[in-house]
């Protein structure tokens, strides 16, 4: 009998909230399924928010309700002939038996698998799911609260997951967010050094901060940026860096 091929599984995570987790999650889940014809799935494990699963009922009227998104939708759709991937709640400490029971049943086989985690290694059963995690992404902020919790965070999984024989945790990346590019913070080099004295990985890409980053789809909208239903338009993608993400991304994963 065949065995099937495995998915990666790959989170964005993190300790803090705001920085991108979800929207990232989003992103490159669309631009993989939708653009590059991978085939996806989303667990969002992130109680009590639970942000994608929210953004997914919020993309369908968005969808239904702006003639433009309509289109664009349709045309996607016919074009690729498969549907919408999947935004499956769940929770932390479940979520690896509900990913197995749910490519026992699957006829075409996934390329990926995101998990949208909660912001705290408290959560019951988070440590054993990122243990299960292939590739961990974490987005960072120039903020010093948010930069010294998540280096803590990763220093943890790098240090403590990764050496143990258990983990399927092949890279954890770190990488800039929200960059204003008229500031030159001293703290983008003075952590960049910490990041390097760590051991741990900063990804060469810095996103730059964009008010796409903060906007739901409007009604009225002409171009789509963060949406489980559409990938993001590339002219926006390149105004904030996401298509070099994007590639460096995939270089990491090696998909």
């Amino acid at each position: 009998m065949e065995t099937k091929r495995k998915p990666l599984i790959i989170a964005f995570s993190t300790q803090k909230g705001g920085v991108g987790k979800s929207t990232f999650t989003a992103l490159t889940a669309s631009i993989l399924h939708y653009r590059l014809g991978y085939n996806v799935a989303v667990f969002d494990c992130d109680f009590p928010q639970h942000s994608l699963v929210q953004m997914r009922e919020r993309d369908l009227k968005s969808v239904m309700q702006n003639e433009v998104f309509k289109r664009m939708a349709h045309k996607q759709f016919t074009t690729i002939n498969k549907k919408a991937y999947p935004v499956i709640q769940s929770r932390t400490d479940i979520v690896l038996d509900e990913i197995d029971q749910y490519l026992d049943k699957l006829a075409v086989p996934l390329d990926v698998i995101f998990l949208d985690l909660p912001g705290t290694v408290n959560t019951a059963g988070i440590l054993k799911t990122l243990a299960s995690v292939n590739h961990i992404f974490s987005p960072i902020t120039a903020d010093r609260v948010v930069v010294e919790s998540t280096l803590s965070f990763t220093d943890v999984l790098t240090n403590v997951l990764m050496k143990e024989k258990q983990t399927d945790i092949q890279s954890i990346q770190l990488f800039w967010n929200q960059v204003d590019g008229r500031e030159k913070s001293p703290l983008y080099d003075d952590y960049g050094k910490v990041i390097h004295e760590l051991g741990l990985t900063l990804m060469n890409t810095s996103i730059a901060d964009s008010k796409r980053f903060r906007k739901e789809n409007e009604m009225q909208a002409k171009t789509v940026f963060r949406s489980t239903l559409l990938p993001a338009d590339l002219k926006l993608m390149a105004n904030c860096k996401l298509d070099e993400f994007m590639e460096e991304f995939l270089r990491t994963i090696k998909l």
